[in-house]
């Protein structure tokens, strides 16, 4: 966890402060071990926090999208004060991808998406871009049209454990490797929220556990 200043970067001691974070850093100190002691050819990768399409629903961003459409209460952990750097999902994907065409073995990369937020500044933006998107979509919401998005926010209590604040120093990646996110979080954030909206049908399957049906009769 940071204070109020500061990067994470690659070098960063280890600080896990919930058995959640504590079993993602094991997995690190796994496979770094497997690397000294037996030569396997690796590259660790730590990013910040993810969002964009196919996002499974519990998760912070979808699960507000989703509520707001619903006409749903918005529940912020604590005050909304925790901050994330957000990264668009795709950005990830094009850091991966130049991690493991031109990363060296055995070394750690940071991908950061450089905008961090808090929790209620990601709520308020998502409520901001559904109000904009009124116009073009008269059936958004089963609001009525002249309630704001942002009168479903509710503050609920904070979770043990919940860390205040990350942020991902992305230098190393971006002057050895030449990697930067294309995406702004406005832009990222309007094109996921488009995305929810224009397929419910998937929504729907993950919330009713179809897709695990599809899984054991494709995987069984």
């Amino acid at each position: 966890e940071l204070g109020d200043e500061g990067l994470f970067s690659e070098t960063t001691p280890y600080a896990p402060n919930s058995p959640y974070s504590a079993s993602k850093a094991s997995s690190d100190h796994l496979v770094r071990a497997y690397h000294h002691s037996y030569g396997l050819p690796v590259t660790i990768s730590n990013c910040s926090n993810n969002y964009g399409p196919w996002q499974f629903p519990e998760k912070l961003i979808p699960l507000m999208i989703l509520n707001a459409l619903e006409g749903n209460s918005l529940p912020v952990y604590g005050r909304g004060a925790n901050i994330r750097d957000w990264l668009y999902v795709a950005d990830h994907c094009t850091a991966i991808d130049r991690i493991l065409q031109e990363g060296k073995v055995g070394e750690t990369y940071n991908i950061g998406g450089n905008c961090e937020r808090t929790n209620l500044d990601v709520v308020r933006t998502i409520c901001g871009i559904l109000e904009d998107l009124r116009a073009e979509r008269p059936n958004l919401s089963a609001l009525a049209a002249d309630t704001p998005f942002e009168d479903l926010i509710t503050f609920v209590q904070d979770r043990p454990g919940h860390d205040f604040r990350y942020a991902i120093d992305s230098t190393k990646i971006s002057t050895e490797l030449g990697w930067a996110p294309n995406e702004t979080f406005e832009s990222g954030l309007r094109t996921t929220i488009g995305w929810y909206i224009d397929n419910p049908e998937w929504v729907q399957a993950v919330r009713s556990g179809e897709y695990r049906e599809w899984l054991a009769h494709h995987y069984q």
